[in-house]
């Protein structure tokens, strides 16, 4: 085990080495930040004494060495716009979008594993039909426009959530939470459902199609055979073996609700790191964009690290099968 999960931090390692080069090579390409931090009327020597402060008119190897320098201290420099350190503007920014993400996570588990259970076992009723109809609505309707729609519904028409903003927060140590305040819950309900409904009917469909192809193996047969009851078929032994592509998924969706929360942070304009990421493009602020590029591929490697593991935990045969290799 300990040398499985060194070879997967030494795998992690170099993932990172290669996403940092390419955000330093391709945010190359967006634009001049010094148009975006001055005005038109500084001149050409304003301009150049401001690039050397920088440290943008280096060669490209010297940038690019200290950016992964840099980067391996968490140290992403200076904002080009809001002139603070980007360590200290992603920190105030992350607290809003994890919690954003573990709620839409929770909702997306919450709901979607009952329901592929359920559409699996009872395949041919017509509450399964109906709900594999309605999770056709949250695979093919665009997220901007779910967010949209719920506004429109539960925040114009009934007045019963708000439509933008995290709403009231509570600073617990360095960490600001709106865990804490009815109205922070309030603001977290539209906005977890607009980014978790996707997640929620892939889950559901992957769990039931997972279902339905275990329920037709030999020891299935074999449990009824046995004597066992429905419940010990369903939960003690079929889901448990749909459980190793469903964390794959789930892995992998988690990842996918923190780095593309940008679309729902924008619609509801939620104060996290995809907001922050949006206004760093539309100002060729570097330091920002590489930071949450960064960032992102730090939480996908660590994601993939514990699926991996969790892997071994599941299913025996792979720890099986690894040993036998080794």
């Amino acid at each position: 085990m300990f040398a499985f999960v060194m070879r997967r931090i030494i795998e992690a390692a170099i993932v990172l080495i290669v996403v940092a080069l390419l955000a330093f090579l391709l945010f190359r390409f967006v634009g001049d930040p010094i148009n975006q931090m001055v005005g038109q009327d500084v001149s050409i020597a304003e301009r150049e004494a401001l690039r050397r402060e920088l440290g943008l008119d280096d060669p490209m190897l010297v940038q690019l060495g200290r950016f992964l320098w840099n980067a391996l201290h968490f140290d992403f420099g200076i904002s080009y716009r809001f002139r603070q350190p980007v360590t200290e503007l992603v920190a105030g920014r992350f607290p809003a979008t994890f919690e954003l993400a573990l709620m839409a996570s929770v909702f997306a588990l919450a709901v979607g594993i009952p329901l592929g259970v359920y559409t699996g076992i009872h395949r041919n009723s017509m509450l399964s039909r109906f709900f594999l109809g309605a999770s056709l609505i949250g695979v093919s309707l665009p997220t901007f426009l779910i967010g949209i729609l719920l506004i429109y519904l539960f925040a114009v028409k009934l007045q019963w959530l708000p439509s933008y903003g995290r709403g009231a927060t509570v600073d617990v140590g360095f960490w600001k939470t709106g865990f804490l305040t009815l109205a922070g819950w309030k603001a977290l309900i539209l906005p977890s459902i607009t980014l978790g409904l996707f997640q929620l009917t892939l889950i559901a469909r992957l769990v039931r199609s997972e279902m339905l192809e275990v329920l037709r193996t030999d020891f299935i047969k074999f449990a009824r055979a046995r004597g066992l009851t429905d419940r010990s078929i369903y939960f003690g032994h079929a889901l448990k073996n749909t459980l190793v592509p469903v964390i794959t998924i789930i892995g992998l969706q988690i990842g996918s609700i923190i780095a593309f929360a940008v679309v729902t942070e924008t619609v509801f304009q939620w104060p996290g790191m995809g907001l922050l990421f949006i206004s760093a493009v539309q100002n060729a602020d570097i330091p920002i964009m590489a930071a949450y590029l960064m960032l992102v591929a730090l939480i996908f490697v660590t994601i993939n690290l514990v699926v991996d593991i969790l892997y071994v935990v599941v299913d025996p045969r792979i720890r099986v099968a690894g040993g036998a290799k080794a």
